[in-house]
């Protein structure tokens, strides 16, 4: 299969300006200039299929086309490089080794919805991600390809990088732009949407940087190029990172609908040490788990891991051998989204807190058999009520390792011990 997100991963040189632009970087975005009107462009990408690749999977043109033409107020792109979800690290490949790509996606969007001041929000942590990102814009403002009157069409637009003090809850797009703004992280209720009310109170739309990326493929092969590969309502490629228990990790590319069991086993390499798989994650760590049985017939689309429990999310593959111990890989988790809670919803802020410490008790042998169902009760409370999806992220996953592994959990509870790792 072609990559078109990874095509000039591994290029030498390939995150300065010169070598992006000798492999046909920034065409597309002098093509989307000089010769398309925005309502065209968003028609492309519409047509193109291409959703969110940031866990919603949103149709992006349909978003793009969410913001009104007619309000007086500035228009912003924000692109979201704030990846946090636990096994997920795609995007920052990106950011890294191709900042080129993501910038000429940022501008190629920022056009669509005729928006003069872009952002590029990235994690806090990524430090060299960030220096990365700040080199390639100043190559791109001095070549004339950001800034004032660009290409001589009079279309302008100034681009910032803007660091972030690293909260998993920046990357919901809201919280994000409460940040962005000086304020705390924390999400607001939609309605309003971004759209209509967003960054400052303005028109804004706030892609993913996976989504960004592809942009200027879409424009140099056409729509339709795009839209032949994936499935009916899953189109493109999409990124998977691989962790875990794993021959050989790392980030792939693969055509959506590609078959999952075939991914891990052979373009993977299979399970490490040739151990028998106990469970993987598809999506990142707020996903529901799914045990070896349930990835027989599933593909890498949104459609397809859905119908099997659980959601394609972020593409973060977290792969699970034999050897794993489900109650300290769930107490995990569950520390995790504890701790990242913002503290806005009560539901989340007291729940994700009461899973932690009752997992946490039967991990270290001071469990109850009655433990079970309440966490099972406390997730339900959680589901659907809440500000963000938050509390679904950390709800689903605490469930599903009870649900598919109560055996384990119920005899660590019995003898008050692992009865995986002994």
């Amino acid at each position: 299969m072609e990559k078109l997100l990874l095509r000039n991963i591994g290029v030498p040189g390939s995150h300065t300006l010169a070598t992006y632009q000798s492999r046909g970087g920034y065409a597309s975005w002098r093509r989307v200039v000089e010769s398309m009107k925005p309502e065209q462009l968003i028609e492309e990408v519409k047509a193109s299929g291409l959703r969110g690749r940031g866990g919603a999977g949103f149709p992006t043109g349909m978003k793009w086309s969410f913001v009104p033409k007619d309000n007086p107020k500035p228009k912003y792109l924000v692109c979201n490089a704030d990846e946090s979800e636990p096994g997920t690290f795609k995007d920052r490949l990106l950011i890294e080794q191709d900042p080129h790509a993501i910038i000429e996606g940022t501008l190629i969007a920022a056009f669509a919805i005729q928006s003069h001041t872009a952002f590029i929000y990235i994690r806090g942590e990524m430090v060299f991600g960030t220096e990365q990102l700040e080199r390639a814009a100043e190559e791109a403002y001095r070549a004339g390809l950001i800034g004032k009157n660009i290409f001589g069409s009079g279309y302008d637009l100034e681009l910032i990088v803007h660091r972030g003090a690293g909260a998993y809850i920046c990357g919901e797009e809201t919280a994000l732009l409460s940040s962005l703004e000086g304020g705390r992280g924390w999400p607001k209720v939609k309605p309003p949407f971004p759209a209509t009310h967003g960054l400052f109170g303005c028109p804004t739309v706030v892609n993913n940087v996976e989504t960004l990326a592809a942009l200027a493929w879409i424009i140099e092969r056409g729509a339709a190029a795009y839209a032949a590969m994936g499935t009916e309502k899953s189109k493109g490629t999409k990124l998977f990172s691989v962790s875990g228990h794993i021959t050989k990790p790392g980030v792939y590319e693969v055509e959506m609908g590609y078959p999952f069991k075939k991914f891990l086993e052979e373009d993977c390499g299979g399970v490490a040490n040739g151990k028998k798989l106990k469970g993987v994650i598809p999506g990142g760590g707020s996903m529901p788990v799914l045990k070896p049985e349930e990835i027989e017939k599933v593909n890498l689309d949104y459609e397809s891991v859905a119908a099997a429990g659980s959601l394609l999310g972020s593409g973060g593959v977290i792969v699970m051998d034999e050897s794993t111990c489900m109650v300290r890989a769930a107490a995990n988790i569950a520390r995790f989204y504890a701790h990242e809670s913002c503290g806005q919803c009560s539901p989340c802020r007291e729940g994700c807190h009461w899973m932690e410490k009752i997992f946490q008790r039967i991990e270290h042998g001071e469990g109850q058999k009655s433990d079970l169902d309440l966490i099972l009760n406390i997730s339900g409370n959680i589901m659907g009520n809440t500000i963000c999806p938050f509390g679904d992220a950390a709800a689903m996953p605490a469930a599903a390792f009870i649900r598919k592994y109560r055996d384990e959990f119920e005899a660590h509870i019995a003898d008050q011990r692992c009865t995986v790792r002994g």
